[in-house]
């Protein structure tokens, strides 16, 4: 039984299930659907992160380019917005190799089509597309990319050219490296802008940075290096940089949602979409003309978007919990037009809460203290298949189970179902469970005034959650 699954961006799965014929397949039944339909110039670029394993896929990736009759561009380690941005100049399709945050022995596939990240339907016309192609014929010889190495200075100059020289004047700040592949690109873009930017942390093993999960570790280093250096803040990214991890001068990491209310707000956006799982401040603190909530996963996202704009808003960005911030439409930055890149970036977020917090002459934790954000706990329940969670969460939307389930902790107030059962609770607090959409867990979230209601809020869903489940087995 093969680990490889779509998940809420991309496929994922172990390398020994990707490696080789796997690859080949998935990405020529992407060429062969998805690529029929795209229209454009008949090229796909391909980029990858810095995993291990990450090289040998997209060659791969690339000998099924050239089966599918695709001229392969290979744009090399790089972060995967600055491939979309490439596939979006082409106007052609484009493969990003990456796992994104997930250990190094897991990697993954990212199908986009002129710079914009397949739907949920491209990802079934793949599915679908996967028995037309034969498994057991043998690999067809291996065909390389013709090398494209400016892809990423195109990505440099979409913010070198767009905001101001002096923007991050008198600001210094440590850009943890570790193995993001935007790890010199970040310090390039950053010191280009006024800031005094230090590298830390270089590895060159891959080292798995999650921008909501933390790893103690990585909280650990964090901490100790504001505490030595000096920094007004610390910035790194995932894997494939398109989540972004800011940590401000008390070496507290803020989170991801937050820093895309800070820069949506940086940007003048009257139109914001996120996840359910973003924390309710974007409604009480964003002052936007429109808060559009969808489903966890950018392609929820993204065509949440293009609703807005289709409704009339005039600029339009999205984000996600992790901090992924999207530009749905062409937007102004001073006198310069930063045009859209619908699809989860790092480097924007970052640059944004910097300036932000520059222009308003605040260090970063009065910046963000001054929003009101409250606070936010997320946990799971391991090993909880979908014939488990799914009744759980069926017997949650019934008003009357809800009720008596929640009577320990408060009275439920609204619901929201798009994706799991979503509840705001009296006290201003929120409580939200939900399958997976990557692994067989059950996660709850939580929002509160304080990071110990929250998390005694997590705390209590989850044992709660789960005696509700043995009961009913």
């Amino acid at each position: 039984m093969t680990s490889l699954k779509f998940g809420t961006s991309g496929l994922r799965g172990l390398v020994t299930d990707l490696v080789g014929r796997p690859t080949f397949t998935y990405a020529s039944a992407f060429f062969a659907s998805v690529g029929a339909r795209a229209g454009g110039h008949r090229e796909v670029v391909i980029g990858r992160d810095l995993r291990a394993s990450s090289a040998g896929i997209a060659a791969t990736v690339a000998t099924a380019a050239a089966a599918a009759g695709l001229t392969a561009i290979d744009c090399g380690a790089l972060p995967t917005p600055a491939l979309a941005l490439e596939a979006r100049k082409r106007d052609c399709l484009a493969v990003m190799v990456t796992g994104s945050h997930i250990p190094d022995d897991r990697n993954g596939l990212k199908f986009y089509r002129s710079g914009e990240e397949i739907t949920k339907a491209d990802e079934a016309a793949i599915l679908a597309a996967l028995g037309d192609i034969s498994d057991d014929a043998p690999l067809p010889p291996a065909v390389p990319a013709a090398p494209e190495p400016d892809a990423i200075a195109r990505y440099r100059d979409r913010y070198r050219d767009v905001f101001a020289p002096d923007l991050l004047a008198g600001l210094r700040i440590a850009v943890y490296q570790q193995s993001s592949v935007a790890r010199d690109v970040l310090v390039d873009v950053l010191a280009a802008l006024g800031a005094e930017a230090v590298p830390i942390g270089r590895s060159e093993t891959f080292v798995p940075i999650d921008t909501e999960a933390h790893r103690p570790q990585d909280v650990a280093f964090i901490r100790d290096a504001m505490a030595a250096g000096g920094f007004d803040a610390l910035v790194t990214t995932d894997g494939d940089a398109d989540r972004p991890l800011v940590a401000e001068a008390a070496g507290r990491i803020l989170r991801g949602d937050v820093l895309g209310l800070i820069t949506a707000r940086y940007l003048g956006a009257d139109a914001v979409v996120v996840p359910v799982t973003a924390g309710s401040a974007i409604e009480r603190a964003g002052g936007f003309g429109r808060v559009l909530r969808t489903k966890v996963g950018s392609p929820f996202v993204i065509a949440g978007m293009e609703q807005a704009a289709r409704d009339g808003a005039r600029i339009v960005c999205g984000f996600e919990a992790n901090g992924g911030f999207l530009a749905g439409s062409d937007g102004p930055v001073g006198d310069k037009i930063l045009p859209a890149l619908p699809t989860r970036d790092a480097v924007l977020p970052i640059l944004a809460t910097l300036a932000a917090a520059r222009a308003a002459a605040l260090p970063l934790a009065d910046l963000v203290a001054a929003l009101d954000v409250g606070e936010t706990a997320s946990d799971r329940l391991p090993d909880t298949p979908a014939a488990r969670s799914g009744p759980f969460l069926r017997r949650l939307a019934d008003d009357t189970f809800r009720r008596e389930f929640l009577r320990p902790v408060g009275r439920p107030q609204a619901v929201d179902e798009q994706d799991g059962v979503r509840i705001e609770l009296d006290g201003g607090r929120t409580i939200h469970f939900r399958a997976s959409g990557n692994a067989p867990e059950l996660r709850c979230y939580a929002e509160a005034k304080s990071a110990k209601d929250a998390e005694d809020l997590v705390r209590w869903g989850l044992a709660a959650a789960g005696t509700t489940m043995a009961e009913g087995a």
